[in-house]
Order: C-alpha cells, then structure tokens, then sequence
C-alpha cells in the first residue's frame, strides 16, 4: 500500500474515486464506506485513493479529551486488508482545519483528478464543520466529481460510530466493541518485566507495555494473546492490583497452556470478555483461588469464541 503525505508523492491518474475520513478504529461502518467507496472505482474504471489525517483531528483540537481506538499502524494494515491500495495522509494542522470547504476541495481534490466522491452519514469538513453533505455536493457540481452519501450503519438499533465504540471499551464491553468492529479489539505491545507477583502465585504473567490506545475499562478478561501467528489462550488483567497496594494500571495476562519466555518480544492481545471486575482480595491464598476460577471460566468462553 502506498502512503503518501502530499498530492507529490503519488502518481498522477486519470480519474480517482475518493473517501475521506478519520477511520478510527475501523469499525463497520468504516469498512461498509471503503468498500462502496472500492465497488465505485470498479464501477467507473477510476483509481480509488483514501484520504485520512494524522494526527487524528481530535488531538489537535481537543488534546486532552482524545485517545486513539488503534495505532497508524493497525489502521493502516486494516485499510489494506479491506483492498485500499493508495493514502494520502495529510497533516492535520490548524491551517488546515481552517480552511472553508472550498478551499479545501480546491487545494486536495481538483489536483488529484477526483471523479467520485463517497462519504459518511455524518461526513462534514472545512472551518467550524461547516462542510455538510449540501455544501460537498453543490462544490461538486462546480469542480466536476459527484458525491455520494452513504446511510448509517445499524446494529442492535443504534448507529455503528466511533462515539459508540469508545463508550463500549470503556464500560469493559468488549463483545459488544467486537460486532462494532467485526474482529476483537486489542493492540499490540512489548512483554516487559513486572513485580514477579503473579509468579509467586502459581499465574506467572506476561505484562505489555501500556499502549497509547484506549484501554478497557479495569477489569480481568478472557482474552487471546497472538505471538506472531500463534495464538494462547489468557486472563488478562487490567487495573491496578488492589490486593497488593494498587499503583498504575497495568495489563498483565496469564496464559494457562504456554510456558514460553516471551519477555522482550512484540506480542497482541485480542479482548474477547469481561469475565469481573477487579477487586481487592483479603489475602494471596483467595485471589489464587479466583483466578483458578477465572482460567476455568475463561477457557470454556475462548473455546467457543466465534471472531478472530
């Protein structure tokens, strides 16, 4: 996949079919609007580029409020497994995000030969968002490419968002998070050295540096922890291990069929179910005895879960 950061760096086409968004996550709802966006191209023999920003707007606007759903890389690997084969990432600055709608369209997608334009049922652009679908379309009558509006994605009656999504991570709902993504949510991340607890208990546990990506809410789940192409089955942890003073959130997964070193090693971690809450425990000997209960309960959910 080509990842251009000006209209410079890619060829020059034709015709080009275009999307524009902040692909988040890259829920359903972003992935129903590639593909309409890939079936156009097809459609009108036209080269299909995704233009998308980085950073992502919010955090320029609203430092301080935003937390990613994925990293640049995963969102770009995703993008690609759905079939794009060109970006165009743009630096998201405050001049750009005050430029009015027309500018905008003028300065991005007049030169890049755009011909057909596919954009989401809340899709606005341009100083203050003020760039609805209304002003998009009569631009494009003007400049020479159509515009098309997609509806809402609908599941469980309410609309697929990254709005939605954000809230379900962070309450812990990770099976309702993956039919929002169609995959379970999880991030990648380094096996570090941690306080050896977990060890001296019997649940000797593979602690990930913390991500720069929304966490799930503290709790301990059953989870899958891919090491390359190979999958273990976990409980993981997320929170701040009350038993034992508390302290930062950490996450920290155990994994009851594997006795490799992993320490050092770039690994995934995949959230399939909220099994608790975190809690504090009156002693070693009783939080033993949950997480027994939990590696149990965790396994007969891993052993029928349905996504990968």
């Amino acid at each position: 996949m080509l990842i251009a950061s000006s209209l410079e760096a890619l060829p020059s086409f034709s015709g080009v079919g275009v999307t524009i968004g902040n692909f988040d996550g890259v829920h359903i709802g972003h992935q129903t609007l590639v593909r309409r966006t890939l079936d156009i191209c097809r459609e009108d023999g036209l080269h299909c580029v995704l233009i998308t920003f980085t950073p992502h707007p919010r955090s320029v606007i609203a430092p301080r409020r935003h937390v990613p759903l994925g990293s640049r890389a995963r969102c770009m690997e995703l993008l690609a497994g759905l079939g794009v084969k060109t970006v165009l990432e743009l630096s998201f600055t405050r001049e750009l995000a005050n430029m009015s709608p027309e500018e905008f369209a003028r300065r991005w997608l007049v030169p890049l030969s755009v011909r057909r334009l596919a954009v989401g049922y809340d899709f606005s652009f341009g100083k203050n968002r003020c760039g609805s679908f209304d002003v998009l379309r009569s631009l494009g009558l003007d400049l020479g490419f159509l515009v098309e509006q997609l509806p809402p994605v609908i599941l469980d009656g309410a609309v697929v968002s990254s709005t939605r999504l954000r809230d379900m991570i962070g309450r812990g709902d990770v099976r309702g998070a993956a039919r929002l993504l169609g995959r379970f949510y999880g991030f990648s991340g380094e096996v570090t050295h941690g306080a050896g607890r977990g060890g001296g208990l019997g649940f000797p546990t593979a602690n990930l540096t913390r991500p720069d990506v929304l966490l799930p809410a503290c709790g301990v789940y059953a989870a899958f922890l891919w090491v390359g192409t190979q999958r273990f089955k976990a409980v993981t942890n997320v929170g701040r291990r009350p038993t034992f003073g508390g302290g930062d959130v950490i996450v920290e997964s155990f994994l009851p069929d594997a006795s490799e070193n992993l320490y050092g090693q770039c690994v995934r971690l995949e959230f399939v179910a909220r099994l608790r809450d975190e809690r504090h425990f009156g002693s070693a000997q009783a939080l033993k005895q949950q997480i027994d209960r939990d590696v149990g309960t965790a396994r007969a959910l891993l052993e029928s879960a349905a996504l990968r």
